[in-house]
């Protein structure tokens, strides 16, 4: 195993993931960890769209933009939490899911809640990596 890349895992004792995402993420020994504030549908300009897929879209291009400030790569993202006030398309979701991650999925855990900080708002999407 390499201890300087990090591992993602689906162990065979367990139901596989019912979606694109790892079980289990390992970090290397002495990684440096980032930790982002959720981030929204929001553009440059300040705009939230209407529509819960163009704030999918804005989210993720805001997510690339944050690890691009940091110096780091989808790849680096270890867990990912999204919160969601309606129900999603998974078939649009799934496709910028792909666009940003490829096929190296982070841990990632979704729920569907009521509100969320701003009453426009339809997904947040927070993001952990390490380095």
């Amino acid at each position: 195993m390499n201890t300087n890349k990090i591992i993602r895992l689906n162990p065979e004792n367990i139901p596989p993931p019912v979606g694109n995402y790892s079980h289990v993420t390992i970090i290397p020994k002495n990684s440096d960890l980032y930790t982002f504030s959720g981030q929204i549908g929001i553009d440059n300009n300040g705009n939230i769209p209407e529509k819960l897929s163009e704030q999918v879209t804005l989210t993720f291009r805001n997510i690339q933009q944050l690890l691009d400030s940091q110096t780091l790569t989808p790849d680096n993202v270890i867990k990912v939490n999204i919160w969601a006030t309606e129900e999603i398309d998974w078939d649009f979701f799934d496709n910028e899911w792909e666009i940003l991650f490829g096929e190296k999925y982070p841990s990632m855990t979704i729920a569907y809640i009521t509100a969320l900080g701003l009453p426009e708002l339809k997904i947040e999407i927070e993001i952990w990596a390490a380095k």
